[in-house]
């Protein structure tokens, strides 16, 4: 999920600002100095599938998720009047130590209608590859987006299974045209935390609760006809995949999954990793540890080792203590080949409400590893 309504502060606060160069140069610590260093040529999968190739060494994704601002609006409500903002985020990721930055891209923002796409949006996208070139970060695209429920288009949601899923497939071949032939391009996240669902839903039932105002989880079928739940996953993936690869080979391909899509008692996405994996390029999963749970959490990251390189996708300290977070990290290099954090275009003056509390404990905690 992405995390939403937490304030985070003022955005003038340089000083502050400068504390998290400092800081986040020692996350950096965690993975390898070649995360550090990346120039603008495309990504591949290295060669034992269990990191990434960037001009012949290796790269570890590490960054943000540029998902809302501290008012929760997503770029696409500000980036056509704002672009000034946009590029003042970028610059200070790319000063945090990022070279990842996960975009969100919501369906209703980028098809007018079913079988058009909205081009100034698909201009203003570019626009954005080429300020993320002009830094040397990378964007995980991720897509289809359906966040700000006011902003799903109702014939979207009255559309049949395998209409719904060509629409997407159209979504995605205009985005990926748009994209195919930038090298600012880490990846294209079909979908943030799908879900393949058991039984039968209601009609027009594909969002998950809301969390913090925004629809996080999305179902991918109405229902489940008795077929297995992760064989829908798979002929869902292969569906998108295939309409990305038309026009795009080259960028890697994932799903951002909950940590619930394991084969495990209990809920579960039914985006069963080994059983969904084979058109992705990698593995994305959302990872939150809990305290007194962080060996627990261990076992599920490693659930997504399925002969692919792993990236979390989302972390933060929401559930356990910085302190916490940072040591199972460490305990994860094996394990994950990235990590991406959240920005949400500003830092904390002082505690203000729990969300300025867990950031500030979460920099607090780092600064005392120096």
């Amino acid at each position: 999920m992405i995390i939403a309504g937490l304030n985070m502060g003022n955005l003038e606060n340089r000083g502050s600002a400068r504390g998290l160069c400092r800081i986040f140069g020692l996350l950096l610590a965690i993975l390898p100095a070649t995360a550090r260093a990346a120039d603008t040529s495309f990504i591949r999968v290295s060669d034992d599938k269990k990191g990434f190739i960037l001009d012949r060494a290796p790269f570890a994704p590490w960054g943000f998720n540029y998902d809302h601002d501290r008012k929760g609006r997503l770029i696409e409500d500000y980036w056509a009047d704002e672009w000034l903002l946009v590029e003042q985020h970028f610059g200070e990721m790319k000063d945090l130590g990022a070279n990842v930055v996960r975009i969100h891209l919501q369906l209703g923002k980028f098809l007018t209608a079913a079988d058009k796409p909205n081009e100034d949006n698909l201009k203003r996208l570019a626009k954005l590859l080429a300020l993320a070139e002009k830094h040397k970060l990378y964007l995980d695209v991720t897509g289809l987006g359906c966040y700000h429920k006011a902003d799903v288009p109702a014939w979207y949601d009255a559309l049949s299974e395998a209409d719904r899923w060509d629409v997407q497939a159209r979504f995605w071949t205009a985005i990926a045209t748009a994209c195919k032939d930038s090298p600012a391009v880490f990846c294209f996240d079909l979908m943030n935390e799908p879900v393949s669902p058991g039984g039968k839903r209601k009609d027009g039932d594909w969002l998950g609760p809301a969390f913090g105002g925004k629809h996080f989880v999305q179902s991918i079928s109405l229902d489940q006809k008795n077929r297995p739940r992760p064989d829908i996953a798979k002929a869902w993936i292969k569906h998108l995949t295939t309409a990305v690869r038309k026009v795009d080979p080259k960028h890697l391909i994932t799903v951002g999954l909950v940590d619930w899509s394991l084969d495990r008692k209990g809920l579960t996405s039914g985006f069963v990793p080994e059983k969904v994996a084979a058109d992705l390029d990698f593995v994305a999963v959302h990872l939150y540890p809990e305290a007194g749970k962080l060996d627990e959490a261990l076992e599920t990251l490693k659930g997504f080792n399925v002969g692919t390189p792993v990236i979390v996708e989302e972390t933060f300290p929401l559930k356990c203590s910085a302190k916490d977070l940072l040591g199972f990290m460490e305990k994860s290099k094996p394990h994950a080949a990235g990590w991406i954090s959240f920005y949400w275009g500003q830092v904390p003056a002082d505690s203000k409400t729990i969300g300025d509390a867990i950031l500030r404990d979460w920099l607090e905690r780092i600064q005392k590893r120096r």
